[in-house]
């Protein structure tokens, strides 16, 4: 997904083949439990299943790092099905490159997937993660 910035993010969810192409340089994962090993250095965000993560703090950690990090280096956001967490994340990295907390669901069911951002709490907390 292209951000307004030019940086490029994937999404994408665990459970279906890695896509071709060249791996990332850096993922973050959101499982509820410990994520599979990869080849590429990550970051794990405890999030289960159509929720919200455990710790607030740690997620937008790793996201203002992969936001950072998108600006030179390939970069991954994934969960097990790449649509509720991972869209939620990806509107997260929207806010942080600039796009108001209200348009950036829309943004990321534009650039993204139509369905990302499965639940109103996640809705909810990409309007927060504005605020810190």
């Amino acid at each position: 997904m292209a951000l307004p910035s030019g940086r490029l993010v994937r999404g994408r969810g665990l459970r279906r083949p890695l896509p071709q192409g060249p791996p990332p340089a850096f993922a973050v994962l959101l499982l509820g439990g410990p994520p599979p090993p990869v080849a590429w250095e990550s970051r794990w965000v405890r999030w289960p299943d159509f929720r919200l993560p455990s710790d607030r703090r740690a997620a937008r950690a790793a996201l203002e790092e992969a936001w950072a990090r998108a600006g030179a280096e390939r970069v991954e956001v994934a969960c097990g099905g790449g649509r509720g967490r991972t869209g939620t994340a990806l509107a997260c990295l929207a806010v942080l490159d600039g796009v108001p907390a209200a348009d950036a669901v829309a943004f990321v069911r534009r650039a993204y997937h139509p369905r990302a951002v499965e639940t109103p709490w996640q809705r909810r907390f990409v309007l927060g993660f504005a605020s810190g």
